[in-house]
């Protein structure tokens, strides 16, 4: 007898996912199901370097359905699946979320208390360099307790390059 597997358990969905989404060059940032009344909500984020535009979504998207249509993971409960980009209001919690956001203004706060606010300079494995009111500062990811970026309306000079999305900022 054979057994369907249920992958709306978050573990099982990353699995099912990881491998369709990075045939793409892309990164599963996040993957969950919530119900809305009698159907699921299927959301995926989806992320690489570079960023990714509306036709990286629409692959992506197609990929996936195609593959949950073959497979019936979902199972006969009507669901909707959205796949996105997650957006610069996420939190910084990955050295490839800090990479994607070089020369970004952004507030950290501490485990130690406290906030500082900077534009990202640098990233490795370990931490981020972060230029605070012309002065260099590193701080290690474990010794940050939340990350955002700033929502810069009036950018430096020098930091007009286009978008993902082709749009340029002035």
């Amino acid at each position: 007898m054979s057994r369907r597997i249920d992958h709306s358990d978050p573990d099982s969905l990353v699995k099912f996912l990881q491998p369709i989404v990075s045939q793409f060059g892309c990164d599963l940032e996040e993957s969950d199901v919530t119900p809305i009344g009698k159907k699921r909500l299927l959301r995926v984020l989806i992320d690489r370097d570079g960023g990714i535009n509306l036709d990286d979504v629409a692959e992506v998207t197609r990929a996936i359905s195609k593959a949950l249509d073959t497979d019936e993971v979902m199972g006969n409960t009507a669901y909707t699946l959205e796949v996105s980009s997650p957006g610069v209001d996420r939190p910084l919690t990955l050295p490839r979320h800090w990479r994607r956001n070089v020369t970004r203004l952004v507030e950290v706060t501490l485990v130690a208390g406290g906030k500082v606010s900077g534009r990202i300079t640098s990233v490795t494995d370990e931490g981020a360099e972060l230029d605070v009111k012309g002065r260099p500062r590193t701080i290690a990811y474990a010794d940050i307790t939340k990350a955002k970026i700033q929502i810069e309306f009036n950018r430096p000079a020098g930091n007009d390059e286009p978008a993902a999305d082709g749009t340029e900022e002035n």
